[in-house]
């Protein structure tokens, strides 16, 4: 082991950026990122299939579809082809918030019209990468340290759910269901601290392992998906056709709005944990990637693409930051994508697996933007900024049906507690200027 390595363990990083892990240990890290993210990258085209009553076909076809093309814009992201892609260790996929779009454009104008739509929106992404660096200045310590920790705070209901058994699900909140989380947490949180060798950095997929080894038998595992899946299912281009329709068009610009803000705080939050933070190019580059990506799934039939926010507390909480174990990832998602029988294989996962793991991602990505924070002045004008940021964010979370009433383009803005919370931190931060409250021995 060389010195270098020595103090990248030392500042959390057992592999930086552009470190080569060994092959053998590099797929077991992949396959730990791809853990964490497969659950949320299916569920959104079954939300959007089952909503629109689509055949069974046409449900497995895009669920493979979405497989395909997360991995093809994970690749994109991590490896990088010109401008395209941050370089980093980024995982992508579709998200919860194109879900709205998705079934009101499908509904009326069937899917040619839901995937046209998803080409076209995703210009409007590809437009906005191009303009980061100019807003970079509205992005202090102070902004990012609070969007980092959005981005934990907010995934944190979600992995309680998780835990619990899945929103929704019968037996929500059970003993079997807490125990298996709580076992699952434990079994990471001691071999991340106290493993040697592979055992710390690959904390996490053991812990899922040790996961489906201890729900089996409590017959928490259907084996049904696998078994009616299909061997082999080559996705391709144009299946349903296109149908570009302007309207259309008009309902996932509020969603590619959310995208864009949620893709710049991620990968502000990749670069803190790496310790390797992006500069406006890096980020823009993220954000374009994310953009074609979208394009790339319109093509292939599939939803929108995006950044998967919870992979970045797996940086944190296992020292990998490196973009070739994400590489490894993405080529290993589109294998998944081909082969439907194993991407199923991963699917029936037990939400309480995945949820002890996921409090402890979470929990790191909230830390991270807490240290962020910890390294600023903080006085009236900060601590106002940030609690009242994270109040609206986190009540939004909590607390949906609060914009009910709102106009739906603003429902869509406003939907995630991440883009709410960065839109008022912003906000308030251009508009209490340095000195008016921020005054010696001031109070409220």
């Amino acid at each position: 082991m060389t010195k270098e390595f020595d103090v990248s363990i030392q500042n959390g990083i057992r592999y930086k950026v552009d470190d080569k892990p060994p092959l053998g240990e590099a797929i077991l890290l992949a396959l730990q990122n791809i853990f964490a993210a497969f659950g949320g990258i299916i569920a959104v085209p079954l939300i959007i299939c089952q909503t629109l009553n689509l055949s069974v076909e046409d449900t497995a076809i895009m669920v493979s579809a979405a497989i395909f093309v997360s991995g093809i814009t994970t690749f994109l992201q991590s490896k990088g082809i010109g401008p395209v892609g941050a370089r980093v260790s980024g995982m992508m996929g579709t998200d919860f918030t194109f879900v709205g779009p998705s079934i009101a454009v499908g509904s009326s104008l069937g899917l040619p019209g839901l995937f046209g739509a998803t080409i076209l929106g995703s210009l409007v992404e590809i437009i906005l990468s191009r303009f980061i660096k100019p807003l970079m200045k509205f992005f202090p310590p102070l902004i990012t340290g609070i969007v980092v920790s959005l981005i934990g705070l907010t995934l944190l209901p979600v992995s309680i759910d998780w835990m619990a058994g899945g929103a929704g699900s019968a037996d929500y909140g059970s003993v079997e269901n807490i125990a298996v989380a709580m076992i699952v947490m434990l079994i990471t949180l001691l071999l991340n601290q106290y493993g040697k060798g592979l055992f710390s950095p690959a904390a996490a997929f053991i812990g899922i392992i040790a996961g489906y080894m201890i729900s089996y038998p409590l017959g928490m595992i259907d084996f049904t998906p696998v078994i009616e899946a299909k061997w082999i299912a080559i996705p391709s281009l144009f299946k349903y056709g296109v149908n570009f329709d302007f309207m259309a068009v008009l309902s996932f610009i509020p969603a590619y709005l959310v995208a864009t803000i949620g893709t710049f705080g991620v990968m502000v939050a990749i670069g803190e944990a790496s310790n390797k933070p992006l500069n406006s190019d890096e980020i823009s580059s993220g954000v374009l990637a994310d953009g074609v990506g979208s394009c790339i799934a319109g093509l292939f039939g599939a939803p929108p693409n995006t950044t998967f926010s919870q992979n970045v507390g797996l940086i944190t909480l296992t020292g990998v930051a490196s973009r070739f174990v994400m590489i490894l990832a993405a080529i290993i998602m589109c294998f998944l994508g081909v082969f439907p029988k194993l991407g199923a294989l991963i699917s029936i996962m037990p939400s309480p697996v995945l949820g002890g793991v996921g409090i402890i991602m979470f929990g790191l990505v909230a830390a991270q933007g807490i240290k962020t924070l910890s390294t600023i002045k903080l006085g009236n004008r900060e601590l106002l900024i940030i609690s009242v940021s994270f109040a609206l964010a986190l009540g939004v979370s909590v607390k949906p049906e609060v914009l009910s009433q709102l106009p739906t383009a603003l429902q869509m803005i406003f939907s995630s507690g991440i883009s709410t919370g960065t839109i008022i931190a912003l906000l308030l931060n251009i508009i209490l200027k340095e000195g008016e409250i921020d005054k010696e021995n001031n109070t409220l």
